[in-house]
């Protein structure tokens, strides 16, 4: 691993990310944009603004004092999307717009530093962080640093423990109930606990599980080993073709 990546940067860049005085500035890397009308970059930037990307290729860092940003330098690593568009780097998206995963000026701030030894092209790159993420130098996730030497940071998101099922109380979300479409077909139950109970078409029971529930999404893992979900919008609950309403 690069001595770069030290702890202490880390640190500045933990405190940085509070207010955003001062932008993050990779350098020197190989940068893989995934683009297809911008070729591969054998030494470059990315300057970051607060979650997208301002700035992609060589000679942003010559104004690094300017814009008094914090400098990572990559030297003798690579940079990748961690969002990977197959249409995006094939020019199969009708505007360039909805390329997700390119590293070009306006897009979200998503992609990985690697070691260029363990990554000599873009697929083993990709593949390098799904495969042995503690070899990744850092992760950056909507321009925040969630991934450092192969860790998480405090930046990274906290996900849903699926090892437990009750995770919801009555006080903490607004959906726990009874929950029926529109047809009087389904009935889904979302109790206390963290379970859900479906009676479809008068068969009781015909699927149970878990649920957790993140903002308006909800998330369901069927105790027959499956996943599914829905979403709340304006208080109504969309679960696959069905609408339901609470009673």
């Amino acid at each position: 691993m690069s001595n770069t990546f030290t702890p202490e940067l880390l640190e500045r860049i933990m405190e940085n990310s509070t207010d955003y005085t001062q932008p993050l500035l990779f350098t020197r890397a190989r940068i893989h944009l995934f683009d297809s009308l911008v070729g591969d970059m054998e030494s470059g930037d990315i300057l970051l603004g607060p979650g997208f990307i301002v700035g992609t290729g060589p000679g942003i860092e010559t104004a690094a004092g300017d814009d008094n940003a914090l400098v990572i330098d990559c030297t003798g690593m690579v940079i990748v999307p961690v969002i990977v568009d197959a249409r995006a780097a094939l020019g199969l998206n009708a505007e360039r717009s909805s390329d997700l995963g390119s590293l070009w000026p306006g897009n979200a701030a998503n992609f990985a530093v690697v070691p260029a030894e363990l990554a000599p092209d873009a697929a083993s790159a990709v593949a390098l962080i799904l495969g042995q993420p503690e070899s990744v130098a850092a992760i950056v996730v909507d321009g925040a640093v969630v991934h450092w030497n192969g860790e998480c940071t405090t930046a990274a998101p906290t996900r849903p423990d699926t090892s437990r099922s009750g995770v919801v109380a009555p006080s903490a979300s607004p959906y726990v109930g009874m929950w029926i479409d529109e047809d009087d077909f389904l009935y889904q139950e979302l109790t206390a606990d963290g379970r859900y109970d479906e009676t479809r078409g008068g068969r009781p029971h015909a699927f149970q599980g878990s649920f957790w529930i993140d903002g308006d999404r909800i998330d369901y893992l069927d105790d027959l080993g499956f996943w599914a979900f829905g979403e709340f919008i304006d208080g109504v609950l969309h679960h696959g073709p069905y609408i339901l309403h609470r009673r």
